[in-house]
């Protein structure tokens, strides 16, 4: 009997370990691509106009992917989901290498959007973690998975030279060499989870085998039945607005560094910690999310993300060492509300409306974020750094009001 207790956690552990390390590649193929897309689509346009629609274009196909991946999940499981957004990665690498041999701009955007799946698969990997584990590992589990992205961002843009130096060795674009290790990367990542995944675990182990499958609610509906629990309706207004604030800040944060006569290494210093913030103090926001409740962590990240925007707002007449806490900050309170809102929304969420729901939320997060790096842009420019920063402490308010809401009621439960 002891043996047949244990296998759900034995073999939980293994997927887990699939999953970071599918995490592990996925961050090193897209961190390789992402540092030289700007540069590729600047060269292949002639125009600087132009360099950022190759980011731009990523993030809108992260969002626009995650919801037919999320559904696939739904249909076929998470392995599935996932290994499709890599392989949808690999063919959009594909026609960034074809779209520099012809000179095609047009089919480089294409193929940015098509690499931004891998995004959308490897923010739908924390909830594929939270299932592979017993429900009292769930946001430890989640925040591991998220924390190994940090491995492969860090190694991704460092090899921006060799890959450079590999394409030219080869007779291609030395700007598309870099994509040679995107390539490779997302072709591992979805060979490790279709044999990683493969299988059952703790989560799914747990349910009634008895009881008949039920088809995955629709996006809208699962949206709109998610909304009407306090819980699940704190769950997606911390993801959508942690995500909303630390991009719409962070975009903009090089440019009024470099506007205040600051170097360009302060600038690569400044953004290094803003990441290692993001992601370094992952598994803490998870243990405590574990120990404290989803609202509790979420209401965590609205103090970390106060403390950040008015660093911010002040940052006009400050120095980097100010600029460098505060990115760091809005990194920190990204982690918070990330994985208390991802961990409270796994949680929260029947089984027939997790997928659907969780890809509907990442799809909101996506093009909530590419909304916010486009209006920000507008906000600098007439306004300038500390009112981006007031705009978005306003979008933290329905965040600490839902928190203070759920950590109320979650006392008063524990009370009765």
């Amino acid at each position: 009997m002891s043996n047949e207790a244990s296998l759900p956690e034995t073999r939980g552990r293994g997927r887990l370990a699939a999953l970071i390390i599918s995490q592990i590649l996925a961050g090193v193929g897209v961190a390789s691509g992402i540092a030289v897309g700007g540069l590729l689509a600047e060269q292949l346009s002639g125009t600087v106009a132009l360099a950022g629609f190759a980011q731009t274009s990523s993030v809108l196909g992260a969002g626009l992917w995650a919801i037919p991946l999320a559904r696939l999940a739904g249909r076929r499981g998470r392995r599935w989901g996932l290994a499709a957004g890599y392989l949808l990665a690999l063919a959009g690498t594909g026609l960034v290498f074809l779209a520099a041999a012809v000179q095609f701009v047009p089919l480089l955007f294409v193929g940015t959007a098509a690499f931004g799946a891998a995004t959308a698969a490897g923010l739908q990997a924390r909830f594929a973690a939270a299932e592979v584990v017993s429900l009292r590992y769930r946001a430890r589990a989640l925040s591991v998975v998220m924390w190994a992205t940090t491995l492969g961002s860090v190694a991704g843009p460092n090899l921006s030279e060799v890959g450079s130096r590999l394409g030219r060795s080869l007779g291609i674009e030395p700007l598309t060499g870099p994509y040679l290790f995107s390539l490779i990367a997302f072709a591992g990542a979805a060979v490790v989870l279709s044999v990683g995944l493969a299988g059952r675990g703790p989560a799914e182990v747990d349910h009634d085998p008895s009881r008949p499958a039920q088809r995955p609610t629709g996006l809208v509906r699962a949206i709109r039945n998610g909304l009407q629990d306090p819980r699940t309706r704190l769950a997606i207004v911390a993801v959508i607005c942690s995500h909303t604030i630390m991009v719409g800040v962070m975009v903009m944060t090089p440019l009024h560094m470099t506007h205040h006569g600051m170097t360009l290494d302060l600038v690569g210093v400044v953004l290094s910690i803003h990441i290692f913030g993001m992601y370094g103090a992952s598994p803490i926001m998870g243990w405590l999310t574990d120990r404290l409740g989803g609202a509790a962590v979420i209401g965590i990240g609205v103090i970390i993300f106060a403390g950040a925007l008015v660093l911010g707002g002040f940052a006009d007449t400050t120095s980097g060492p100010i600029i460098s806490l505060a990115l760091g900050l809005l990194g920190l309170g990204w982690s918070a509300g990330m994985i208390g809102g991802s961990s409270l929304l796994a949680a929260s969420v029947s089984d027939q409306n997790r997928v659907s729901l969780q890809g509907g939320t990442d799809a909101l997060m996506s093009l909530s974020a590419a909304g916010s790096s486009a209006l920000s842009g507008l906000v600098m420019g007439l306004a300038g750094f500390p009112a981006l920063n007031l705009i978005a402490a306003v979008v933290a308010v329905p965040m600490a009001v839902l928190a203070l809401r759920g950590m109320l009621a979650r006392r008063a439960a524990a009370d009765s």
